[in-house]
């Protein structure tokens, strides 16, 4: 191995919305951070991904707001919640910038390949980068890969999957278009928006009829159409690949092949029935699978369904009033696994939700914090991953500069830094 080693306070893993907010917010508390991203971008899903628009909401005062700023979202108020649109590409040089002014080293195309410990706590990382193999110390790691991959080498549990099954939500990759009629070109959010096609036909039964005569493929029986801040763009959040274990190599492969060949077939649907979309041609797509689900590694509390639907507060409270749709994408065919997405109450996310069970120096954010399958489908959201990055970053920063271990740090300390940054953690 390598020789080269750095020391840091704070590691963030992964530089997607979560460990992007989570950089940003321990170097803005003083700490010497790093951030590790596997791609040559940061963003995560939001870049890479194509994720458009931005969808869940928390309280206000959060580096969700400031991120909105930033990126010059537009507010697209649907039925189904605020969707805030961003322009994809400009986003992958404003997420950099936003990163390096704060001042944090940043490691790009640098996978994570092991984790550090000395016996049960999280000392470093070693990372692949394009010299070789080198280790990363750190007082306190965040993990926001979203699969959890630090925690689980860390030996945290972890569960994937519904309780009854295993089976995971399907993977997607998104894209976008343009030359789509402003006139006459639709929108739908999901299998349950009214809109209707000039005939009167709903869309989604129209899409659900398409999929039964095999116009669309398998498991596609929703094409949702997303508006974006520019005229005749439209991003699609439509393709969708069940049943692989996007964990391991062949269930990346797979998946990757299956989705890529479904993009024509559904552009082709578009231009053939729906209005406005005769001319309309394929702009981008991701350059990574939509992965909703895998690894929900079991911290020292498990957010839990009677949380997000009863609207549940916590005394170690970080992020407030985190809110999305119970969103459940049909693990085993298509559309919604429960008829359609099923409401939530604005619900508190605990600090102790971040504390992976039996692993101290480590900290988990975005969508691999403790929660069960039904939670999770909430909580997974680009809006709330920006907040509980927020809350991890802060609290590693706090934990690491008082060079005691996360879970013995005073949650009321990160409760108060939070606060003096803006955010509004209590109803009062």
């Amino acid at each position: 191995m390598n020789e080269f080693s750095q020391h840091y306070d704070v590691i963030v893993a992964g530089g997607g919305p979560a460990g992007v907010c989570a950089a940003v917010a321990a170097a803005r508390q003083g700490a010497r951070t790093a951030l590790i991203e596997r791609y040559g971008i940061l963003g995560g899903m939001l870049t890479s991904g194509y994720v458009n628009p931005i969808l869940g909401a928390v309280a206000p005062g959060t580096m969700y707001d400031e991120v909105i700023s930033l990126l010059n979202a537009a507010n697209m108020k649907t039925r189904n919640g605020q969707e805030m649109s961003v322009d994809t590409e400009q986003a992958k040089g404003l997420f950099l910038k936003f990163v390096y002014d704060a001042g944090v080293d940043i490691f790009l195309q640098t996978p994570v390949v092991e984790v550090v410990k000395e016996g049960g706590a999280v000392k470093g990382l070693v990372v692949g980068t394009q010299d070789g193999l080198k280790t990363l110390y750190a007082g306190v790691v965040v993990d926001a890969t979203g699969d959890g991959f630090v925690a689980a080498r860390a030996g945290a549990r972890y569960q994937m999957g519904r309780e009854s099954d295993g089976r995971c939500q399907p993977a997607t990759i998104e894209f976008s278009l343009d030359g789509v009629d402003e006139a006459e070109g639709i929108t739908c959010w999901g299998g349950s928006d009214p809109v209707a096609l000039p005939d009167g036909t709903r869309f989604a039964d129209f899409c659900k009829e398409a999929n039964a005569r095999g116009e669309l493929p398998k498991n596609v029986t929703i094409v949702r159409i997303h508006r974006t801040n520019r005229s005749g763009e439209r991003s699609i959040n439509a393709t969708q690949a069940n049943g692989y274990n996007t964990l391991i190599p062949e269930g990346v492969l797979g998946a990757e092949y299956e989705l890529r060949g479904q993009i024509n077939q559904i552009i082709d649907f578009l231009r053939k029935y729906v209005p406005g979309y005769t001319g309309c041609k394929l702009k981008g797509s991701g350059s990574t699978l939509g992965v909703r689900e895998t690894r929900r590694i079991m911290g020292d509390y498990v957010i839990s369904d009677h949380d997000v639907e009863t609207g549940a507060r916590q005394e170690d409270v970080l992020v407030h009033n985190a809110w999305f749709l119970i969103d459940i994408h049909n693990p085993a065919g298509g559309g919604q696994a429960e008829g359609r997405s099923q409401p939530a109450v604005p619900y508190d996310i605990p600090y102790r939700s971040m504390l992976p069970a039996g692993v101290d120096g480590l900290l988990t954010s975005g969508r691999c914090i403790s929660g069960t399958h039904r939670a999770h489908a909430s909580y997974r959201i680009g809006g709330v991953c920006l907040a509980t990055g927020q809350a991890a970053g802060t609290a590693a920063a706090l934990a690491a500069l008082s060079k005691v271990t996360p879970r013995a740090l005073d949650v009321r300390k990160v409760q108060k830094a939070l606060e003096k940054q803006g955010a509004a953690l209590f109803d009062n």
